[in-house]
């Protein structure tokens, strides 16, 4: 791949092809980062599901909290509404 750059010189300068690299190897570091989090992630989940609680709600629960107060309890109130003209609550 890096054989193509320099067997086309005019596609991009070498300042072009500097910066192309810095980027390609910051992503590819930041992903490896994401990857390890990911597994320290999945750790806690199993530390947690070993000490007894149900991993299925403890994300549930991340996710809720991601979603702004305001904007969860509007759902909440629609999911209400939809439940109750079915005849579910």
């Amino acid at each position: 791949m890096a054989d193509d750059a320099s067997a086309h010189p005019d596609v991009l300068n070498a300042t072009a092809q500097a910066q192309l690299k810095s980027i390609v190897e910051r992503i590819e570091r930041l992903e490896q980062e994401k990857a390890e989090v990911a597994e320290q992630i999945k750790e806690v989940f199993a530390e947690a599901k070993g000490n007894g609680y149900d991993v299925k709600t403890l994300r549930k629960v991340v996710r809720i909290r991601k979603i702004d107060r305001a904007k969860r309890q509007e759902e909440e109130a629609i999911l209400d509404l939809y439940l109750a003209a079915v005849g579910e609550i």
